[in-house]
């Protein structure tokens, strides 16, 4: 078939899809991301009069996304990327339904860990642009569906305790399980994607998928990556009120969005930039976020928070975008649903690594503890990154 048969027989998908796909996946993690910091009121009225399963519940669906987002990309690539994305919309409507309407802590814990089952949308949307979009494209695509999740961090924890005085936050769960529903809705006019190119249209090199070893160095990077980062995330606004007393509350989650607010800002720029270097973006996001991390541990004024925060943005954000470019270039060739699927295991377990060694460092050392061990982390992958990478491994197009 010709490149322009090929082109008249595809749906078309552009720009207004991609941005489509982002949105459906920013309102559909409202809950998932806007309710988890409201445990300590939930849970009193479930029974936990002490709130004491807290921190436990907080990585539940995190640890259960982990075991299940492999399995549903494959089941991705052999029965369509557009109706499993469908199936993990509806997945989190059913879960928020259930916790909304969970009144005892079992069934709530159930509802999370159906939660972790049965969503998986970031993973599902990944793969279903990772099936319609290569090269350039997807990678810039993937630097926007970060985007956002950013977004999704910062504001629904703000629109949740908006809401709290006209509904209890365990009721919103309910309520906010409309969400999904409505990205469903959307998605499903949305095309099935073709594949982003036909082998007869590829050039001899572009062809080849990336090797196994640059995999293999694409998982190792999303797990440092994501345990770096994540370990300050819990005990942030206790090292805030322990450096700043007084502080008030809108300035401590001030504090915490400002490094999500930088990459929301400057991650297109810095993909353009990157798109052809993700080796040199990776390594001087690691360092960036080592300094500003070891920076947490001494900063003891507003400046000096803000400026560390704002480095580990900086760090954040180059990190981020260089990952999705050699997740972009990993994809060349592969089926995207297993790719994405097993990239989102590893980062939902260096999620759940840095929230266990966030909260046994923090009860040993005090809350300055997670932000140094993220900082070593981060500090040894810059030493592992600059290794010359394998004869075979490409870290760019």
């Amino acid at each position: 078939m010709t490149a322009e048969a090929l082109a008249v027989s595809r749906p078309a998908f552009g720009r207004r899809q991609v941005h489509a796909v982002a949105a459906c996946y920013f309102v559909a993690s409202f809950a998932a991301l806007g309710l988890p910091p409201y445990f300590t009121e939930i849970l009193p009225g479930l029974g936990d009069r002490a709130a004491r399963w807290a921190g436990v519940l907080y990585v539940v669906p995190t640890v259960f996304s982990a075991l299940a987002a492999p399995l549903w990309g494959r089941l991705a690539d052999r029965f369509g990327r557009k109706r499993l994305l469908l199936r993990a919309q509806l997945g989190l409507a059913v879960s928020f339904l259930l916790a909304g309407w969970a009144d005892s802590l079992t069934m709530f814990t159930v509802a999370l860990v159906l939660q972790g089952i049965l969503g998986g949308t970031f993973a599902a949307s990944n793969g279903y642009l990772g099936a319609a979009l290569d090269g350039p494209r997807l990678s810039r695509a993937l630097t926007l569906m970060q985007g956002s999740a950013r977004a999704a961090l910062v504001f629904a924890p703000i629109v949740v305790g908006a809401l709290s005085p006209w509904l209890a936050p365990h009721r919103q769960y309910a309520f906010l399980a409309l969400l999904p529903l409505a990205a469903a809705l959307l998605l499903a006019a949305l095309p099935e994607p073709a594949e982003a190119e036909e082998p007869a249209e590829r050039e001899p090199e572009a062809a080849d998928p990336a090797p196994r070893a640059a995999l293999r160095r694409l998982y190792a990077l999303e797990f440092a990556f994501v345990f770096s980062t994540v370990i300050s995330f819990p005990y942030l606004i206790s090292l805030v009120e322990e450096r700043l007393p007084g502080a008030s509350a809108a300035l401590s989650g001030l504090l915490f969005a400002l490094p999500h607010l930088c990459y929301l800002l400057t991650a297109l720029t810095v993909h353009r930039v990157l798109h052809a270097r993700p080796r040199h973006g990776i390594a001087l996001g690691f360092a960036l976020i080592a300094l500003g991390l070891a920076g947490h541990g001494v900063a003891d004024s507003l400046p000096a928070l803000v400026a560390v925060r704002l480095l580990l943005g900086a760090g954040l954000t180059l990190g981020m975008v260089g990952l999705s470019v050699l997740a972009a270039d990993c994809a060349r060739g592969r089926a995207p649903g297993g790719m994405f699927g097993s990239l989102e295991f590893f980062s939902k377990a260096g999620a759940v690594a840095a929230g266990v060694t966030a909260a046994v460092g923090s009860a040993r050392f005090g809350p300055a503890a997670p932000v140094l061990i993220g900082g070593g982390m981060a500090a040894l992958t810059v030493l592992a990154t600059l290794l010359p990478p394998h004869p075979r491994t490409r870290w760019s197009h």
